[in-house]
């Protein structure tokens, strides 16, 4: 098989927390009150518009939570929505010693804000060259339009390149172009699984070296 050249990653979920998942939003739901139904309905009618970039977050707050007269504020419900994020150190430290390796770009589904949130919180700048973000592309995952696109603008083969994710759906898409993909579960497995593929880090580099 071709050696793997370029590696493309998920965020939420593998470089983070998701960010606006179900749980967040119940998590909200509880905090301000929400009628969790008619906000989940809501957010399901939006969500395309959002994460494609045809609608902007405060929007899509004018229409999912703040319909209603509340008793809290926009930037009260921002600051609670944007500090949901936070890191998985271990997947990142992983990304950061591949980089210098791999040509490495992120293939994630997220409305503007929250995904340039996340790339400075994460500092994902330093780790990729590249972000297919469905924001920026107009595309989600699993269309497998976005991931041929990542193939066609990173100049490289499906055979080449394996994508990562944490969700077994968004991999189909990938697979469907004929790129090498791992389901993610955490840093360790991940570790293994691109060993397997012949990537090599530090700690599988390391493994079988008799000490001097």
């Amino acid at each position: 098989m071709a050696e793997i050249t370029t590696l493309f990653w998920d965020v939420g979920g593998v470089l983070g927390t998701n960010g606006w998942d179900r749980s967040t939003r119940r998590a909200a739901a509880s905090r301000f009150g929400l009628n969790e139904e008619e906000f989940e309905n809501r957010h399901e009618a939006l969500l395309s518009a959002l994460e494609t970039g045809k609608m902007s977050l405060d929007d899509y707050l004018e229409r999912t939570v703040f319909c209603h007269r509340q008793s809290f504020g926009r930037d009260e419900f921002k600051a609670f929505l944007f500090a949901q994020s936070r890191p998985k150190p271990d997947s990142l430290a992983l990304a950061r010693e591949l980089s210098g390796k791999h040509l490495m770009a992120a293939i994630n589904n997220e409305s503007l804000d929250l995904n340039l949130y996340r790339i400075e919180k994460f500092g994902l700048r330093e780790i990729f060259s590249a972000f297919f973000s469905s924001c920026f592309v107009g595309l989600r995952k699993p269309d497998p339009a976005i991931y041929r696109l990542g193939l066609d603008v990173m100049q490289r083969t499906p055979a080449e390149s394996c994508f990562i994710d944490d969700r077994a759906l968004n991999l189909e898409g990938a697979r469907q172009v004929g790129m090498r993909v791992i389901q993610f579960h955490d840093a360790n497995q991940l570790r293994r699984e691109l060993a397997e593929m012949g990537v090599a880090t530090n700690a599988a580099a390391g493994k079988g070296k008799k000490p001097a």
